[in-house]
């Protein structure tokens, strides 16, 4: 059956000093990767709270992100977790884990690992990227890598679950382009997807940490490769998600583009709504030289 994880996933498939209620004044002209390579190091923190109902049964899910963004190099760390019923919902926990170096106006990944806690096959999947492919392995295996696989050098034009998502919202967005940005190239040591974003303007939007105005993203998907037939064929835009999918992008003052809401419909437990419960910056602490 269909689940919220998949939504929850999209999260994890992450903004010094904002406030719980910051507003969407113009975007700093200052790329906030020009700052950090400046040395001025800074950490995002990210959450995010899912909710939908089965039945009369509430389902819930929660990702946590740390991201820490030094001068040369950045580290993510994700925690993605669902509760529900187990006909309905298996519990679910997902441990992910990026690393990689800071560019003038994008992170390039180059390693990135995920430990899948499901009770089933508890997949483990590591990846590093390399000169001329991205180096993977599973345990237990894929059964296949779809038909076709990814070539080396599609995976090395996109970037780790984490990256993409994560790294989207320090993509620079021209004042004459698509504030939504994109294409976001994703690959997961798998599936190869792109994803794309059509404006449908600013509205308002009110979560627990953010309140203000975000551009509406009507986000449409690109099954490129390690896809199954049956897959590529579903009618699902993503995998669990059966109808349209939105995302709510908010320019914050240091020039980054955060998604703030997410909503997904699905076949399985009707809507799903990713709402951010924590978002801030803040610079990191320089090491103690005592003791």
């Amino acid at each position: 059956m269909k689940k919220m994880i998949a939504a929850t996933s999209l999260v994890a498939l992450a903004t010094a000093g904002l406030s719980s209620a910051q507003s969407t004044s113009a975007a700093a002209t200052v790329s906030p990767l020009g700052e950090v390579q400046a040395g001025k190091p800074m950490r995002l923190v990210y959450e995010v709270k899912a909710t939908a109902w089965a039945l009369f049964i509430p389902i819930t899910g929660r990702a946590n992100f740390r991201m820490d963004l030094q001068p040369d190099t950045y580290s993510i760390n994700g925690v993605v977790k669902t509760t529900g019923l187990a006909d309905i919902l298996v519990n679910y926990d997902m441990r992910l884990a990026a690393s990689g170096y800071v560019r003038d106006d994008h992170l390039e990944p180059y390693a990135y690992v995920s430990q899948n806690r499901d009770g089933k096959k508890n997949r483990r999947v590591e990846m590093t990227y390399g000169a001329n492919d991205v180096a993977m392995t599973a345990t237990p295996a894929f059964g296949n890598l779809g038909e076709p696989p990814a070539t080396p050098a599609q995976k090395l034009e996109a970037a780790d679950p984490l990256t993409a998502f994560l790294g989207h919202a320090f993509t620079p967005r021209p004042a004459d382009g698509n504030p939504c940005g994109g294409p976001m190239k994703i690959f997961d040591g798998r599936q190869l997807t792109h994803l794309t974003f059509e404006n449908a303007g600013l509205k308002q939007v009110k979560t627990d940490a953010y309140r203000g105005q975000a551009y509406e993203c009507h986000v449409s998907m690109d099954k490129i490769a390690g896809y199954d037939a049956d897959e590529i064929n579903a009618k699902e835009t993503l995998t669990g998600i059966d109808g349209p999918l939105r995302m709510w992008m908010a320019p914050m003052d240091n020039g980054t583009y955060m998604p703030v809401k997410i909503q997904a419909d699905t076949d399985a437990i009707g809507s799903v709504t990713l709402q951010v419960s924590k978002l801030r910056y803040e610079p990191i602490p320089e090491p103690s030289n005592e003791g």
